[in-house]
């Protein structure tokens, strides 16, 4: 059986037993080291030829985007996205929380029983239920992980036009070595997660140092010790949000 029948028939069966719309809820972004965490919710609205849909993690990159069009064409979908400083504030479980449960209250229509990957449960008032591997196993939670995937990948994009020396269009934040090597070489941007173990290692270091001109250089942020901000970064390319 195709995989995509497999998940739609998943579907299917939850359906037996619970009320309709169906919303299926994922998140892209959980362990970068630098942007936001963004979170989908899916709701199909009419049946549609979606082959080759599964977990995003297990497409390329072509086949993603594709999906997310003919998914776009199909679903009402809700996206929610939340910084780097309310990751660092918050930590990145609550920070997926708050960005899953906005991706819902962004849905042009409020879902009867919302499926979310993962053992999650969000503060919202709707009957739920969290499955560990939900976007292998259920067609909404999979097209909720492209759409999030896709988004977000589309943001690093536009975030590398700003701060090209990081790479974010190469490994989208991910502690790649090209990624942790620019971070030792150029220091750490304001879209970095402060909280993230390399990053904080590289500030913590930065700030038992004697601020030399080196040092200088290569920090180009303002620390909450007191380090002063060195470089202003230029204008942000981002003038609205990637296209749904």
């Amino acid at each position: 059986m195709p995989k995509d029948e497999e998940l739609f028939r998943f579907d299917e069966a939850v359906l037996q037993s619970v009320s309709s719309p169906l919303a299926g809820i994922d998140e892209a972004g959980r362990g970068p080291l630098a942007g936001p965490v963004v979170a989908a919710a899916v709701i199909f609205r009419r049946k549609a030829d979606l082959a080759g849909l599964d977990d995003s993690k297990k497409l390329s990159a072509k086949s993603r985007e594709n999906l997310f069009w003919r998914i776009l064409a199909c679903a009402w979908v809700g996206v929610g996205r939340v910084s780097e400083a309310v990751i660092d504030k918050k930590n990145i479980l609550q920070a997926t929380r708050l960005a899953m449960k906005e991706a819902v209250l962004a849905l042009p229509r409020t879902p009867a029983f919302l499926l979310i990957d993962g053992k999650i449960r969000l503060d919202l008032p709707l009957p739920q239920r969290g499955i560990v591997g939900g976007d292998g196993r259920s067609a909404v939670i999979a097209a909720a992980s492209i759409v999030a995937k896709v988004w977000r990948d589309f943001w690093m994009r536009e975030l590398d036009r700003t701060y090209p020396e990081y790479g974010f269009a190469r490994h989208k934040g991910y502690p790649t070595r090209h990624h942790l090597e620019a971070l030792r070489r150029r220091g750490v941007s304001e879209v970095h997660r402060k909280s993230f173990r390399p990053v904080a290692e590289l500030i913590e270091a930065a700030g038992s140092r004697d601020g030399s001109a080196s040092l200088r250089r290569h920090l180009p942020l303002r620390f909450a010790q007191g380090l002063v901000l060195l470089r202003k970064p230029r204008q942000s390319s981002l003038a609205g949000h990637p296209p749904l």
